[in-house]
């Protein structure tokens, strides 16, 4: 599935490959494909899922009738804010690990095909913690909302 998406000049996309290079999630676990960030407002991202039916939760969730586990859908909110952090040149050789996920609301399944957006944006940031709000999309119908803390540590 090509994602095809809008942009100001401001915006760019972080490519599935850039994303790849800001964190260190890999198959089975990587839960997003591209990122959108914008240089006018750093505050704020939005990552694309192309949900799969080949993805491997699909087996056990749930067979007959596959639903993305709403986990993995916050997972991938999470994901979408470490890409918008990690991808700052002062943020080189940083890692970013949750703290609390908090007010979590699934609305609507997702399911094979369907293509999620992740609208993530800074409710709380300073230093090395942050709080995040989440939001997932699939025709732009909400699906999930979370909000979530994080702390951002040295690599090593």
């Amino acid at each position: 599935m090509n994602i095809n998406i809008e942009l100001s000049p401001t915006e760019k996309i972080l490519s599935h490959e850039e994303v790849l290079k800001y964190i260190p999630h890999r198959y089975p676990f990587l839960m997003i494909d591209k990122v959108k960030v914008d240089s006018s407002c750093p505050t704020k991202a939005v990552g694309y899922k192309c949900v799969s039916g080949n993805e491997s939760f699909f087996q056990g969730h749930f067979p007959g009738a596959p639903i993305m586990p709403g986990v993995l859908i916050v997972e991938a909110m999470a994901q979408t804010s470490c890409v918008m952090f990690l991808s700052k040149p002062q943020m080189q050789d940083k890692l970013a690990y949750f703290m609390s996920i908090d007010k979590v609301k699934f609305r609507i399944p997702v399911k094979p095909g369907d293509l999620l957006e992740l609208h993530v944006e800074i409710i709380k940031g300073g230093g090395k913690r942050g709080k995040m709000k989440g939001e997932a999309y699939v025709d732009g119908k909400l699906t999930t909302e979370a909000e979530f803390m994080f702390i951002i540590v040295d690599r090593q």
